[in-house]
C-alpha cells in the first residue's frame, strides 16, 4: 500500500511538472508550455477578417499559440502559454465581451499572468494585450488600431515595434500583411534562439454556422530550417488553388473574362502544378471552351502523363458524360485546333 500511495504521489508531481507520462501529464502539456515567440493578432478594417500569425523555435506553435474564430476573433497566447486562453477566450468573446473585458477575466484567477503572454482582438477591432513582468527578456508588445504585435525571449527591443511598422505599411490581404509582421521580425533580430515553426490563420469577419470549416487561411510549418519561406511557399499555393476555384465558379456563370484572369493568377503562382491545369482543362471543357480545354489536357498529359488515367475515372464520379469522354479521348487523338 505504501508503495502504491508512493507511485501516486510521484505520478501526481510529474504531472505538475507537466512530463509526458499519463494522460494526466499530457493534459497539463497542452495548458502550460513554455512557447518563447513572436506574434500579431489583427482585423482587417475593410473586410473585417480576423488573423493571428506566430513563429517560434519550439515544435508546432500554432497548435498552441494560434486561436481564431469566425467573425468572433483572433488570440495569441505564449510565453509560459496556458493554451486553455484560447478556446476559453473564443467561448467569452462569442457571448459579445470585449478584447480587453476577456483579457481581465483569464488573467484574474491566473496565478501564473506574470509569466504569460496574451493578445486578443475582437470581431469590432476592439484589441487588448498583456506580457507579465516574469516573461524571458526581450519581451513587450505594441497595440496599433486593429492588432497587436508582442514576443518574448527576442534578440532586440526592436522586434516587437518592427513588426508593428511592418503591418501598418504592408499592403494586401490580412494573411500577406501578417506575413509581412513576421519577416520585420526575424529582420529585427527575431527570436534569440533561432527557427523552428510558424502558423497563419485567417478567418472571415461574419460568423459561420460551422466555424471548423470557415477559415480563409489555416497554414501550419511544424518544424523547418527557414519555417517563414516556407509559409511564404504554403500561402502562395493557397492563392493559386483559390484562384482556381474563382476560375472554375466563373465559368461556371459565363464570366469568361474572370475567369481568364483567375487562372492566369493560378498559373503565375504554380506554373508547373499539373494538377491544378488538368482541372482548368476539365472546367473549360465542361462550360464549352472545349478547343481551350483539349489543348490544356493535351500539355497536361505531356508533362504528366498519370493524369490521362484519371480522365475516365471522373465518369464514375459524374464529373465527366461517357459520351464527353470518348468526344475528348477522340479529340486527343485528332489534330490540335
Amino acid at each position: 500500500m505504501t508503495r502504491s500511495v508512493s507511485l501516486l504521489s510521484t505520478l501526481s508531481l510529474l504531472c505538475v511538472l507537466c512530463v509526458p507520462l499519463s494522460l494526466c501529464a499530457r493534459e497539463a502539456q497542452a495548458r502550460e508550455r513554455r512557447v518563447h515567440t513572436y506574434s500579431i493578432v489583427a482585423r482587417d478594417a475593410k473586410t473585417g477578417a480576423l488573423g493571428v500569425a506566430v513563429h517560434s523555435h519550439w515544435f508546432q506553435v500554432g497548435r498552441l499559440v494560434a486561436w481564431a474564430e469566425a467573425g468572433v476573433g483572433a488570440i495569441a497566447t505564449q510565453a509560459m502559454t496556458n493554451a486553455s486562453f484560447g478556446p476559453r477566450g473564443l467561448a467569452l468573446l462569442r457571448r459579445g465581451l470585449s478584447a480587453k473585458v476577456v483579457l481581465q477575466k483569464l488573467l484574474a484567477s491566473d496565478k501564473l499572468r506574470h509569466n504569460r503572454q496574451l493578445a486578443i482582438v475582437d470581431a469590432r477591432g476592439g484589441v487588448a494585450a498583456w506580457t507579465g513582468k516574469r516573461c524571458i527578456p526581450d519581451a513587450g508588445h505594441q497595440i496599433g488600431s486593429g492588432f497587436s504585435t508582442q514576443a518574448n525571449l527576442m534578440a532586440s527591443k526592436r522586434v516587437w515595434p518592427a513588426m508593428a511598422r511592418a503591418y501598418r505599411q504592408a499592403r494586401g490581404p490580412l494573411a500577406e500583411r501578417l506575413l509581412a509582421a513576421l519577416r520585420a521580425a526575424e529582420k529585427a533580430g527575431g527570436d534569440l534562439r533561432g527557427r523552428q515553426s510558424a502558423a497563419l490563420l485567417v478567418v472571415p469577419g461574419k460568423r459561420a454556422k460551422i466555424p471548423a470549416l470557415a477559415p480563409l487561411v489555416d497554414l501550419r510549418v511544424a518544424d523547418h530550417r527557414q519555417p517563414l519561406d516556407e509559409l511564404a511557399r504554403l500561402l502562395r499555393i493557397r492563392r493559386a488553388y483559390d484562384a482556381w476555384g474563382r476560375g472554375a465558379a466563373a465559368l461556371e456563370s459565363r464570366k469568361l473574362g474572370r475567369a481568364r484572369r483567375a487562372f492566369a493568377e493560378m498559373n503565375r503562382l504554380l506554373p508547373a502544378r499539373q494538377a491544378l491545369r488538368f482541372w482548368q482543362a476539365h472546367a473549360l471543357y465542361r462550360a464549352g471552351r472545349v478547343r481551350e480545354g483539349i489543348a490544356l489536357f493535351r500539355a497536361v498529359f505531356a508533362k504528366a502523363p498519370r493524369w490521362r488515367r484519371v480522365l475516365p475515372r471522373l465518369v464514375g464520379g459524374k464529373l465527366l458524360s461517357a459520351a464527353q469522354l470518348a468526344d475528348i479521348r477522340r479529340r486527343l487523338r485528332g489534330k490540335s485546333k
